[in-house]
């Protein structure tokens, strides 16, 4: 790898996957010894050169012999095309600069719904500002995605005719609405960010149940995987509730929306 000498990327250390990606380029090579700082460790010169909000929203990559600073998506694409040029001239093609420049900013401004920290609630903290647009973005992605292997899985199962990702979707829209009728004044500022983490508790099971669409599982087995997958995302949500400093109050709103759902579907034989 050819490394890119004298710049150094300014990472958030309380995300999982900008302390992976940016470890990888230092042990690929690609960045030199002093090629990373941690956001919340940012020496003077550096805290001086860069635009301390907007590094909360796009990772700065300092330039040290000019002086000067790139965020986001173009500081990527320069470390990158550093040793792979090639790459990086395709990447800036037209539509798919665009489609991964709103790529970055929707896994950037949702990064602490998907991964949240405890370590959050500083000053210091390189947290993201609210974008309600990507916010909302994840939220549908989520019930899209959701809905859709939900349905592939009940079918897989024998339980309805049909995939029924009406039914899922319905049920899936449900949540957020019965969340926000009992929730909303309780949490308040907290709102937006309880709704990304209860929609990344839901991610988090839908992807676990896609390798059973892939094995060949008595309905028993399927049944009993899919309960152990109810318990891990009902023990994430008390995790994530603990780390958004919550009481209970939202997980049993949560499980009582869920034995709700799923009375009502079974009573209606849906």
């Amino acid at each position: 790898m050819k490394t890119l000498q004298n710049h150094t990327l300014i990472y958030d250390n309380e995300c999982p996957m900008c302390n992976i990606y940016s470890k990888g380029f230092m042990k690929a090579g690609m960045l030199d010894e002093n090629g990373r700082e941690a956001f919340t460790e940012l020496s003077l010169k550096n805290k001086n050169l860069i635009d301390f909000n907007r590094a909360k929203n796009e990772i700065a990559l300092v330039d040290h012999t000019k002086n000067k600073v790139i965020y986001g998506l173009d500081s990527l694409l320069l470390i990158i095309g550093n040793s792979f040029p090639l790459l990086e001239k395709i990447a800036r093609i037209q539509p798919l600069y665009w489609f991964f420049k709103k790529l970055y900013s929707f896994v950037s401004y949702n990064r602490k719904q998907i991964i949240p920290s405890k370590k959050d609630d500083t000053d210091q903290s390189c947290i993201p500002d609210f974008n309600l647009k990507y916010r909302i973005t994840y939220i549908t992605f989520v019930v899209f995605f959701s809905s859709y292997i939900l349905s592939l899985f009940t079918a897989k199962l024998g339980l309805n005719a049909g995939h029924h990702f009406l039914r899922e979707f319905i049920v899936c829209l449900g949540q957020i609405a019965w969340q926000t009728i009992f929730l909303k004044v309780y949490l308040k500022e907290k709102f937006w960010n309880y709704l990304g983490n209860m929609m990344t508790v839901s991610l988090i099971g839908t992807l676990l149940l896609i390798p059973a669409l892939f094995l060949n599982l008595s309905s028993i087995f399927s049944l009993i995987y899919f309960g152990i997958i109810v318990l891990i995302m009902f023990l994430e949500h008390v995790r994530r509730c603990k780390i958004l400093k919550l009481n209970y109050l939202p997980t049993i709103s949560w499980t009582l929306f869920r034995m709700t759902a799923l009375a009502i579907i079974v009573w209606l034989n849906l």
